[in-house]
């Protein structure tokens, strides 16, 4: 109710701002824009500095008229053109002459380069630049990283619906390679990670990645996107290439946003697999940014975005069991031998002889009618998380001497998530049940509170010939892990039901010293670069409670006298799946005073996710220190060369040494080739390293049906490991090809094509499990009793090939609008080259089956074919006037799922999903000069992707991999800029 009384008070507020005085002090200015040769310019955008959305167009004669203030600056601009910025001053009337510049069409890029002044067209390898700050308004998306997946093709941000922690953060990924093969920046300095190790990933592989959600799209001016290998120029993780993330600078203007939107929730055609339900998934963010001059030597911009997103729920319904004959029939016994009760209602139809009734309700679905349940109440929950977002970014400068620039940024957040990533605990499984807590079963819920902190402080300076910048940044993620609605079985009715299972942090600090100079004499121009760098990592894990992690005694029995282990009736006491305990000649077994006996093997630790614990604590850091050069060489006016090496020592495993070339010549005025060949690595984090945790893991019985097992993930310096052979990891190798070439026939087009070839040595993989009986020789004494082990290993070479092409054309259709399509592509392929097979000591596992162990068939064709290798973005934008329209449309190319499991007779579960093609719309109004409105929607169409066959159903009914089940999402938007 709150929040529907917010809305309308914040509109009109908004609205009444608008309309006083001091904001209605302009005058009507015009004038006429033309070539250099006196042509006019049609279509050309006249915009007032600073003020998205102020402005207009100019018409078939060149003519524009707008409104602004003499202290306005009018911005014109047009792909082919030179910008120009003219003072509106005193006068009414301001004509624009404007020169023709090929290279005009993209912005002055710094990812990739460390010459000054090079536009996107200019660099010799494939750079995007996506201006955040002036579509963002008019995107139906609300974060970043949803953001960039929809407008960069070889961009993706698969959105986990489900996993336990892998939907707490959207992984960022380029070129279908891991995402920590994809290193982020802040104005050009590395961010740290997420804590979380997301140990299941879009390309079968565990994986850290940096969490886009806590940098706040309000405080950004852009995006920069280099699509190729990048380690010697940044230091480890640029494999796949880099993300750099450009803060705002602008002063005395406030823009915001206010969003509101929620998702339709048809349920697609899944039928009675799932329910139609009511529109969900709402979410809610404001957004403010505001520049303050610090007179005419500084700035500080700062951005504030606040957030609530609501959970998705797409269930599967499914016809699992949901009460067993002893719990149907009241058959089920405590540890002393003495009956529980769980069916009250077969009784009272007993005791009143209503046979007909009893019958009924010794049936499954005669006891949920009875209790006004049915199956939908125990579908699996799959879907986006619950999310409250806070965060705060700035970023200043501050000259403090004639060469000398004062600069820091940074920014904090706070995330709240509540996810449904677990199974519904059914009261047929019998080692996860407690009749008292929840008689009907439960539906776990993970929880995790995120803070997230980081800030740079530098100086830009002079060293004799050269640029100096010295800084130091520091950043920290910290997340808390809760669980909720859930309890601990082994302790019984005593368990808490709402657990903290423990904390991960990770800290880095980085200290830069860097110098560039360009020597205009030496032939074009050489701009020579080199400087170092010191960082110093931390990963803790840091345990939670007792109860998430433990073994409790509710099911064991502390014997006091010897004899005979019965009940109070005489016969041997059941164990939990209601079996006799007895010796091997069927007879009760003789224990002693003293023994304490396991008479109920209920599940351990926290239901859904154990807690951390003691064994799992980790406080690990390490040291890196790096020194590079780097030098771009204008041989001539149309050839360019650029190279660079790198050489890092890491504390943990010993020093790399990287490589890069680079060559870019001009063919002819509008075109030129392209060509690239580095070197790369990326450390294993050390997250991979340490990481150390004990899940529960659901199998398919012999009907198909998710039965829970505990397995561990051991670290690779850890005794389990070391007894069966398993080394520890190494770093990753690349290395990359690229070539391409960049095109603009006529004024107003450009289009750009880049071919690349990316192998990859010693990936890190996670392997299967290993349990005891397959080891053999008295592995249980160090996995422990029914559990089950696996590692992170470097299990293979890997191969990411493909084909990258970005067109744009913008013109005028009639004097007063104009028109930008574009089309963006990526056709992909990804392949394991060789499996890193090495000899454990595994006594009863053949060689095929310790291959699939070690990298198993689903691992690998998660990689190879799990994700879209075809990705078409194509897209219009129209403007008239004050309307502007933009339609979306995405293609994901078809994905093939493998399986692990089949019929026995060699035929595997394997699917391939079709191909998917969803589309976006928004249309956006100027209502003044100061409120701008917008209406649309992401996948407008409300498409679904294909169903999973049967066997396959256990978590998700939708593949996740391509647009995910989410469905059709609308939202509303009022923007405000004054």
């Amino acid at each position: 109710m709150k929040m529907k009384l917010f809305i309308p008070l914040l509109c009109t507020l908004l609205l009444s701002v608008a309309a006083l005085p001091g904001f209605a002090q302009t005058k009507t200015i015009t004038g006429k824009v033309y070539s250099t040769d006196g042509t006019p310019l049609p279509g050309v955008s006249v915009i007032i500095k600073g003020s998205a959305g102020k402005g207009t167009l100019t018409d078939a004669q060149g003519l524009y008229t707008l409104e602004a203030t003499p202290e306005d600056v009018l911005v014109f601009s047009f792909i082919g053109l030179k910008s120009k910025e003219l003072p509106v001053g005193t006068g009414s009337t301001l004509d624009a002459p404007m020169e023709e510049s090929m290279n005009e069409l993209t912005e002055i890029v710094v990812t990739g380069t460390r010459s000054v002044g090079r536009t996107v067209l200019e660099t010799p390898v494939p750079v995007d630049v996506i201006p955040i700050q002036d579509i963002m308004g008019e995107l139906p998306q609300i974060d970043l990283g949803q953001m960039l997946a929809i407008l960069a093709p070889s961009f993706n941000a698969v959105r986990s619906q489900g996993g336990d922690l892998d939907s707490h953060v959207d992984p960022a990924q380029l070129r279908n390679l891991a995402p920590n093969q994809t290193l982020v920046l802040v104005n050009g300095k590395r961010r740290h990670t997420s804590a979380l190790l997301i140990t299941s990933t879009a390309v079968g592989s565990p994986s850290t990645s940096v969490d886009l959600m806590t940098i706040p799209a309000s405080a950004i001016e852009k995006v920069e996107i280099l699509r190729d290998g990048a380690a010697a120029q940044y230091g480890s993780d640029a494999v796949a290439g880099v993300i750099n993330i450009v803060l705002k600078k602008g002063t005395d203007k406030l823009t915001g946003s206010f969003t509101g939107g929620g998702y339709l929730n048809s349920g697609g055609d899944a039928g009675p697999l799932t329910n139609k339900g009511d529109p969900d998934g709402y979410n809610y963010q404001l957004t403010a940014n505001y520049g303050f001059s610090l007179g005419p030597k500084g700035f500080i911009n700062l951005s504030g975005e606040i957030t609530q997103r609501r959970a998705t729920l797409r269930p599967f319904v499914n016809d699992w069991e949901v009460y067993d004959g002893s719990y149907l029939n009241n058959t089920r016994t405590d540890k002393t031998g003495n009956p529980i009760i769980t069916n009250p209602e077969l009784i009272a139809a007993q005791a009143s002889g209503n046979e007909s009734l009893a019958a009924t309700l010794q049936t499954q679905e005669g006891l949920m009618g009875a209790r006004g349940l049915s199956f939908e109440d125990y579908a699996v929950y799959a879907g986006m998380p619950a999310i409250t977002l806070g965060s705060l970014f700035y970023n200043s400068e501050y000259t403090i001497g004639p060469n000398t620039t004062f600069y820091t940024f940074g920014g904090l957040s706070y995330k709240f998530l509540e996810g449904y990533s677990c199974y519904f605990r059914r009261p047929a499984q019998t080692d996860r049940f407690n009749y008292l807590l929840y008689p009907n079963g439960f539906r776990p819920q993970m929880t995790s509170n995120t803070s997230d902190f980081s800030n740079t402080v530098g100086i830009r300076s002079k060293a004799g010939l050269f640029n100096m910048d010295f800084s130091n940044t520091f950043g920290r993620n910290k997340m808390r892990i809760g669980m909720v609605n859930t309890f601990n079985a082994s302790i019984g009715s005593n368990s808490p039901v709402e657990m903290n299972l423990g904390t991960h942090q990770f800290t880095q600090n980085s200290t830069n010293l860097d110098f560039s100079h360009n020597f205009k004499e030496v032939a074009n121009g050489l701009n020579i670069a080199f400087g170092a760098e010191m960082r110093v990592e931390n990963y803790k894990i840091i345990h939670g409670q007792e109860e998430s992690y433990t073994f409790g005694d509710a099911g064991v029995l502390k014997i006091t006298e010897d004899g005979y282990l019965v009940g109070a009736d005489g016969k041997p006491l059941e164990n939990e799946k209601g079996e006799p305990i007895v010796d091997a000649n069927g007879d009760p077994l003789w224990v002693r005073r003293g023994d304490e006996v396991v008479v109920k093997n209920f599940a351990s630790n926290c239901q859904c996710f154990a807690g951390f614990g003691p064994k799992n604590e980790r406080d690990e850091y390490r040291t890196m220190l790096a020194a590079y050069v780097d030098a771009e060489l204008d041989l001539t006016e149309d050839l360019l060369i650029a190279g660079a090496t790198r050489v890092e020592n890491y504390s943990d495993f010993g020093s790399v040494v990287t490589g890069k070339i680079a060559a870019r010549y001009t063919v002819m005025k509008n075109l030129a080739i392209r060509a690239s060949a580095s070197s790369g690595f990326r450390a294993p984090s050390l997250q991979e390293l340490n990481y150390t945790h004990t899940a529960t893991a659901f199998l398919p019985d012999a009907n198909g049906v998710p039965q829970p097992v505990d397995n561990t993930t051991f670290p690779t310096n850890s005794t389990a490991a070391r007894a069966i052979g398993i080394k520890e990891l190494s770093e990753e190798r690349s290395t990359s090809y690229g070539a391409g070439l960049t095109y603009q026939p006529i004024l107003g087009l450009e289009l750009t094509i880049d071919a690349y070839q990316i192998d990859v040595r010693d990936r890190v993989f996670r392997t299967n499990t290993f349990n005891a009986t397959e080891v053999g020789h008295n592995y249980e004494e160090v996995i422990g009793v029914g559990s089950e082990a696996q590692f992170f290993v470097n299990g293979a070479n890997v191969r990411s090939k493909g084909l990258e092409m970005v067109g744009a054309y913008t013109t005028s259709l009639t004097g007063t609008s104009q028109i930008t399509v574009s089309l963006a592509s990526i056709f992909s392929k990804n392949e394991i080259t060789k499996r890193k097979i090495i000899d454990l000591d595994v006594d009863n596992l053949t060689d095929e089956e310790l291959v699939e162990k070690y990298l198993n068939r689903q691992v690998m064709g998660q990689f190879e074919t799990g994700t879209p290798r075809t990705k078409l973005i194509g897209s219009i934008n129209y403007r008239v006037g004050k309307l502007s329209t933009m339609l979306r449309g995405t293609y994901f190319g078809k994905v093939t799922e493998l399986s692990i499991e089949g019929d026995g007779a060699g035929n595997y579960w394997d699917q391939t999903f079709s191909a998917q093609t969803i589309f976006d719309l928004s249309v956006s109004y100027d209502v003044n000069p100061n409120i701008k409105l917008s209406i649309g929607g992401n996948n407008i169409l409300d498409t679904y992707p294909d169903i999973m066959r049967a066997e396959n159903r256990g978590f998700y009914l939708y593949s996740n991999n391509q647009q995910g089940s989410s469905g059709a999402y609308y939202y509303g938007r009022i923007m405000f800029n004054f």
